[in-house]
């Protein structure tokens, strides 16, 4: 009979078993249920809410129930549902009848929030050092290539030179907010639910304070409905999951495309990178694609679970289970995807001199034309005009800007001078750019030690 099963004349239709049955995947939840199991006996115990002795025998046994199926040498049983009843079922086979006081004063339905919360705090601190590891890896990227010139983009267009650690340091950027939203999802996720029974609490003299620090949280729950209805804390991972695994899509993007034969800017290392059945001269970054299409199964789980909470009333709905198979893959697939794009990105090859011509092509140096005649004492609009005309010439002629004589240059505006040539080389378009956040070395070297500080807090 099922533990619940008081109150039914009928056992359940197998196929009811089968489809209501979550332990084939809530068992990941082992370590987290039975250590606060683990807290809540010890609580009863000292509150005398049931025998001292009893609490204790329930510890040792759950202890040995934790070690057993730590070392994988439990096999959970489809018929008892979930993982909480595996343990309580298994429990009371083991220490006889202390056993099923372990359950006094709590409901499956705020046990099965505690784990989750459990287990949302601790994939946000997996998280968190991984990024940290990720931005490790491109501050010294970032540090080694201070000087690495290249074309910047807009609209997928070259648009101004800047150099690839300015360029890196964006990511920097991305990835610091992803980690302050993990952060966030910590907090959400820190708060003690255990008390709020099915719903309305319990009448037993419950020390919710205790298991809050028996189970390292901060604070506990205020509301017992929201107690067991709330999942906003899963929403934040997987809302910072989701950002943080489209930065990686883009950052992949990127790589994807410097790795082909019309950009040439990076190479991808062998070991990350596969082959063709067919082509023997491929070597394509599916590692990279790879990231890129798993970000949108990511995104899936964010909207899957936003739509089965979106109408549920208070308190807890059976459809509620739904949340931990989105949970668990979501996070499988970020931890999956940070670790194998930092090892990838370790092993990229940064190719400087196609990067430093790809940015002497394509006019990347008229906007700094342009503010030389504004320097110069002509209107900006007008400065404008006059290099786009220079621009539409250097195309009629196969030229650019740096390849005119400053006789053809004056042609268009007699404010142009000999220093004109020092004020258009790649190296001065990106070194007079010094204000914070721009890309001139010694800005760049400001914004390394900056996030490096960030780092340590």
């Amino acid at each position: 009979m099922k533990l619940w099963g008081g109150r039914f004349e009928k056992a359940t239709d197998g196929l009811v078993d089968d489809f209501h049955s979550s332990i084939s995947f809530d068992q990941r939840l082992f370590e987290q249920d039975i250590t606060g199991s683990i807290a809540h006996a010890t609580m009863l115990g000292e509150q005398g809410i049931i025998p001292a002795g009893d609490a204790e025998k329930i510890v040792e046994g759950l202890k040995g129930i934790l070690r057993d199926a730590r070392e994988g040498k439990i096999a959970w049983r489809m018929d008892a549902e979930d993982i909480h009843m595996n343990v309580e079922t298994l429990l009371t086979e083991r220490i006889g009848e202390a056993g099923k006081r372990l359950h006094t004063g709590r409901s499956r339905n705020d046990q099965v929030a505690l784990d989750t919360r459990m287990y949302a705090k601790a994939a946000c601190r997996e998280t968190e050092a991984m990024l940290e590891e990720l931005l490790e890896t491109l501050l010294d990227t970032a540090q080694q290539h201070l000087h690495t010139i290249m074309p910047g983009y807009t609209h997928l267009q070259k648009a101004q030179p800047i150099t690839l650690a300015h360029h890196l340091m964006a990511y920097v950027q991305m990835f610091l907010r992803d980690r302050n939203r993990f952060r966030q999802a910590f907090r959400a996720a820190d708060v003690m639910v255990l008390g709020s029974g099915a719903l309305a609490g319990t009448t037993y003299p419950l020390n919710r304070e205790r298991v809050a620090e028996l189970l390292d949280f901060s604070v506990i729950s205020e509301n017992s409905l929201d107690g067991v209805a709330d999942r906003d804390y899963m929403l934040d991972y997987l809302a910072a999951a989701s950002i943080c695994m489209m930065h990686l899509s883009r950052f992949c993007e990127e790589l994807i495309l410097w790795n082909t034969n019309e950009f040439r800017f990076v190479e991808m290392d062998d070991a990350f990178a596969t082959g063709s059945s067919i082509m023997p001269q491929k070597k394509n970054p599916d590692v990279a694609e790879l990231i890129r299409g798993k970000t949108g199964r990511v995104f899936g789980h964010l909207m899957g679970l936003l739509t089965v909470m979106k109408g549920l009333p208070l308190a807890y709905n059976k459809d509620m289970q739904e949340d931990k198979e989105a949970f668990f893959d979501a996070r499988d697939t970020l931890v999956k995807g940070l670790t194998v794009f930092t090892a990838m990105l370790k092993t990229v090859t940064f190719r400087r001199d196609v990067m430093e011509r790809g940015a002497s092509g394509g006019f990347t140096n008229a906007t700094d034309c342009a503010d030389y005649l504004v320097k110069k004492g002509v209107p900006f609009r007008d400065a404008h005009r006059v290099v786009g005309e220079l621009v539409a010439h250097c195309l009629n002629e196969k030229k650019a800007l740096l390849d005119l004589t400053l006789e053809e240059l004056k042609q268009f505006h007699s404010a142009f001078e000999a220093d004109v040539f020092d004020d258009l080389s790649m190296i001065a378009c990106v070194e007079k750019r010094r204000i914070p956040g721009a890309p001139a070395p010694d800005m760049v070297q400001l914004a390394i030690d900056s996030a490096r500080e960030k780092l340590k807090q």
